[in-house]
């Protein structure tokens, strides 16, 4: 298998921000009475709003996502880079790759500025899409702005959500087991423990993809 581009999504792959969210998700369920693991079992690879108005239909989505942001705010909003990410990143050069989160822009931004993660040209965020994962259209979106076909690319996830976006817009899923158990994961094409043992893999398909076209 030759691929030509990388589609990542953010949290629990490029980014460690797993124990901040689940601070950040269990302080929430707190203020409003309800069951953190509960909570916090219907977050991963999901926009915040679609969680509120899973579990808190009564509450208005958008309010409480300010109040999640102040919250995170208060945790400092800084999250490290995962273990691998930088060199992987760096190591893909001109190659196509692209972003597809369920967060923000603008936090997104200031978090990678902060692990020191470089920002590629097509980046997708919840606010972009109109159905968020486990819906396709963030990848599909982003395959359509790197004019690359969505069987050509490589999804890299960490949730089951994700996991099936990826399956559903066509392209190959690998994932990594940083936040769920494998068996969690099992509807990818491969799964990883982590980020770096799955980067040499994600690497040679590039290369390959690379070789095949002359570059």
């Amino acid at each position: 298998m030759a691929i030509k581009a990388l589609l990542f999504d953010v949290d629990g792959v490029l980014l460690d921000s797993t124990a901040t969210h689940r601070r950040i998700w269990d302080a929430w369920s707190r203020m409003r009475g309800l069951d953190g693991d509960l909570v916090w079992s219907l977050t991963h690879g999901r926009r915040p709003e679609d969680t509120v108005r899973d579990v808190a239909p009564d509450l208005d989505p958008a309010a409480e996502r300010g109040v999640l942001n102040r919250l995170m705010v208060e945790e400092g909003d800084a999250f490290p880079a995962a273990p691998g990410a930088a060199a992987l990143l760096g190591e893909l050069d001109r190659r196509p790759w692209a972003l597809v989160t369920s967060g923000s822009r603008t936090p997104v931004h200031r978090r990678f500025r902060l692990a020191s993660l470089p920002l590629p040209p097509v980046q997708i965020y919840g606010e972009d899409v109109e159905r968020s994962k486990p819906h396709p259209e963030g990848y599909l979106k982003a395959a359509e702005l790197l004019l690359i076909d969505p069987v050509d690319c490589v999804v890299i996830e960490d949730a089951p959500h994700g996991v099936a976006a990826g399956k559903a817009a066509g392209c190959t899923v690998i994932a990594v087991a940083t936040t769920h158990a494998p068996g969690e994961l099992a509807k990818a094409d491969e799964c990883f423990p982590s980020l770096e043992e799955a980067a040499p893999y994600l690497l040679s398909l590039m290369s390959v993809a690379a070789a095949a076209h002359g570059h």
